[in-house]
Formats: structure tokens, sequence, C-alpha cells
């Protein structure tokens, strides 16, 4: 029996509706058609940039003050993360799962850089998520 393939799908997949860039993982919509077929490496090295990426961004909005009460508070309200996922790339699932309800993040093991909610954070750190995956993109599609 084959194992399990590791994505970074969490579950909101935008490509379904058109978008060229997932919502939810920030992949392109052709790695996600491709993902199962790609090898184990490429699909960690890939994982590793996403959270890479998904960290530099947090990472201006954000500080990790506490990364058991993060990864606690994940575990409390059923968010899915990687063991190897960095506490900021955590950060930004808890916070596009739990941004209408969070009201203090210091409980959460995080501390804003600016006097931002979690509504307001999630929509700067996604806006920029997909400004660079966009980038990216466009980067990734050949001239003709």
């Amino acid at each position: 029996m084959a194992g399990r393939v590791t994505s970074p799908c969490v579950g909101l997949c935008s490509t379904t509706v058109g978008d060229r860039v997932c919502r939810g993982c920030q992949r392109l919509d052709g790695e996600i058609r491709d993902w199962p077929a790609l090898a184990g490496e490429e699909r960690e090295r890939r994982m590793a940039e996403l959270d890479a990426l998904r960290a530099a961004v947090a990472g201006r909005h954000l500080v990790v003050l506490d990364a058991e009460a993060l990864e606690a508070q994940l575990h409390r309200h059923r968010i899915r993360f990687r063991a190897e996922q960095p506490p900021l790339s955590r950060a930004v699932e808890l916070l596009r799962v739990g941004r209408g309800r969070i009201r203090d993040l210091s409980r959460y093991g995080l501390a804003p850089r600016q006097p931002l909610d979690a509504a307001a954070l999630h929509a700067r750190i996604s806006t920029e998520l997909m400004a660079a995956a966009e980038a990216r993109r466009h980067a990734a599609v050949p001239l003709s």
C-alpha cells in the first residue's frame, strides 16, 4: 500500500474556482496538479520554500513569543500543521482559521509588530503572500 503524499494543502484550494495561485497554500495551479508525481525530495524542497515564504511575510507582522503555546493552540483548535513547519508558517494557518475569533494573540504565543487585530493581520499577510506567489507565477511563465 502506498504511503500518504505529504502536501502543504490547507483545504482551501482556490484553484478550483479559477485562481492560478492557490490562496490557501500559495502553490501554482500546475504545481498542485503535478504534486503527487513529484519525487519526495522535490516535494520537501518546495514545502520548505513555501514555509520560508510564509515565515518571511508573517515575520514582518508578527513575533513568536512562545512556540509551545502556539503549538498547543493549534492542537486545541485542530488546525493541521507539520512537525517541521516553522512557527511563523504555523501562525499563518492559525490566523487563517481563527482570525474572527482571536482577541488576544499573546494567548497563542504571538505578538503583532503593529497594533492590529487578528483579522487585519491575516488580511495583510494574505495579501502579501498572494503578491509574492503571483510574482513567482509570472517569473515561471516562459516568454513567447
